[in-house]
């Protein structure tokens, strides 16, 4: 029996369940995830279109697909914080790992577009690790 695992974004206004059933799981460093996620890389799972219940909030889901280009971003109106969606091609449920209470089995795939990685990011990899933002 696969677990069911829940998410939802920031503020709590929207939040879904979805089976840990996942096909692929990618760290992207394309410059269009760098800019859709506000980070270093974007981090998506990749599952069935309808895997899928919303517990909460879906009207208060945004979706912004960009108009020449394969890639969207949905998000929160309320606080931004991304969410999944159904590609465009309606191949794909993408779940941004972030949005995730539980941790999915599924291990990463890979690292793709790296050629796109970000120095800042190389080189922040091996930064001091720390708890938080004290010394």
């Amino acid at each position: 029996m696969t677990r069911l695992l829940t998410g939802s974004c920031c503020c709590g206004s929207v939040s879904f369940s979805v089976q840990d059933d996942f096909r692929r799981f990618y760290f992207c460093y394309c410059e269009q995830c760098r800019k859709l996620t506000g980070s270093a890389h974007a981090a998506n799972l990749f599952t069935a279109p309808d895997n899928i219940t919303w517990l909460s909030g879906e009207e208060k889901l945004k979706r912004y697909d960009h108009p020449t280009r394969a890639f969207t971003k949905v998000f929160c109106s309320e606080c931004g914080s991304g969410m999944p969606f159904v590609i465009k091609n309606g191949q794909y449920l993408i779940v941004p790992a972030g949005s995730l209470h539980d941790e999915p089995s599924k291990t990463v795939d890979a690292q793709i577009f790296c050629e796109e990685q970000t120095s800042w990011h190389k080189t922040g990899i091996a930064a001091p690790k720390r708890n938080g933002f004290g010394k």
